[in-house]
């Protein structure tokens, strides 16, 4: 396969696997935004996010596993396609891995504070739980 074609490829199962994940495979901008979110390295720009989604490049090693994980795909498949589904997700262990921007940024703000008050919340949200549980199994 040549290198236009591979990828266009990349592209499609990107969109893809955006599309499963329910994310508009349409937006750079807010592509660049959720991966930014997730990775620890160095941000992409709406342009190269842009690019991943019409075909004229393919990212780095390091930053398609994070998509992979990001939208619970096997990375092998993203990359290179084949026999695996993008809605499949098994084995791969990615497939609990999906958060909200929402739910990312809450752990980001837990992992700022200091040890004390991240096991208040912990502990705090750990009764939420029980409670939501509780509260479910009356009805």
């Amino acid at each position: 396969m040549n290198s236009t074609n591979e990828r266009e490829s990349f592209s499609e199962r990107l969109q893809q696997a955006l599309k499963n994940a329910h994310y508009s495979p349409d937006s750079p901008t807010r592509l660049a935004r959720e991966f930014n979110i997730r990775f620890e390295g160095r941000p992409i720009t709406v342009h190269a996010a842009r690019k991943w989604l019409v075909g004229e490049a393919i990212p780095t090693q390091e930053k398609l596993r994070m998509i992979a994980q990001w939208l619970g795909v096997p990375a092998d498949w993203l990359r290179f396609g084949g026999a695996e589904h993008a809605g499949a997700g098994e084995g791969s262990g990615a497939a609990g891995a999906r958060f909200e921007s929402a739910d990312v940024k809450l752990i980001a703000d837990l992992q700022r504070l200091d040890e004390h008050h991240r096991q208040l919340a912990r502990e705090f949200i750990r009764m939420l739980v029980r409670m939501n549980h509780a509260k479910a199994e009356q009805k």
